[in-house]
C-alpha cells in the first residue's frame, strides 16, 4: 500500500534512507546521497508539500519516494540530448529508497506514479547502476544530462505512457 507520508513517519523514513544509502555504497555508488542527504528537513518539506509517499508492507514502512509535479527547475536545461517531449506537464520521482529485503518497490512506485501522470521524469547519479537498470527494464528512455541546483550532474530519463 502506498500512502502520503506523515510527520510521525519521519524516523521510519530516515531508517529507510539509511538502508538505501547502504545499498548504494555496497554497489559502488560512493558519492550519491552524501553528507546526510536526504535529511530530516528534506523529508519534512516533502510531507508539508504533500509530495512524500511511503510504501507499507505488512504494516511496516519499507520504502519512501517523493512525487512532485512539474516544473522541476533542474530540468529546464538538458545537455547531450533532449526530453522526449518538453511541452507536456510531467511528474518527477525523487528520493526513492527502500530496504534491501522489500521486493517490488520500483514496480509499485511506477504504477502509483503513472496513475498520477502519464509523463514521468527521473534523474539519477552516474554511479547508481541499480536505478539505471530499473529505469531501462521499465521502458524509460535516457534523454541526456541535467545539473542539479548544486551543480552536480545527473543522468535524465523520461517515460510517457500512451493514453
Amino acid at each position: 500500500m502506498i500512502r502520503l507520508a506523515q510527520k510521525y513517519d519521519v524516523s521510519s523514513i530516515l531508517r529507510v534512507m539509511d538502508a538505501a544509502r547502504g545499498i548504494m555504497r555496497a554497489d559502488g555508488n560512493l558519492t550519491q546521497w552524501a553528507n546526510g542527504y536526504p535529511a530530516e528537513q528534506d523529508i519534512l518539506a516533502d510531507i508539508e508539500q504533500k509530495i512524500g509517499y511511503v510504501l507499507e508492507k505488512d504494516g511496516e514502512i519499507g520504502a519512501y519516494f517523493a512525487l512532485m509535479p512539474s516544473p522541476e527547475p533542474a530540468y529546464s536545461k538538458i545537455y547531450d540530448g533532449a526530453w522526449l517531449d518538453d511541452t507536456l506537464p510531467y511528474h518527477v520521482v525523487h528520493r526513492l529508497g527502500s530496504y534491501p529485503h522489500v521486493r517490488g518497490v520500483f514496480r509499485s512506485m511506477l504504477a502509483f506514479s503513472f496513475s498520477a501522470d502519464k509523463n514521468i521524469r527521473i534523474d539519477t547519479h552516474r554511479d547508481n547502476r541499480i536505478m539505471q537498470h530499473n529505469l531501462c527494464i521499465n521502458g524509460f528512455t535516457y534523454c541526456g544530462i541535467i545539473h542539479l541546483l548544486s551543480g552536480d550532474e545527473r543522468l535524465a530519463y523520461q517515460k510517457i505512457m500512451e493514453a
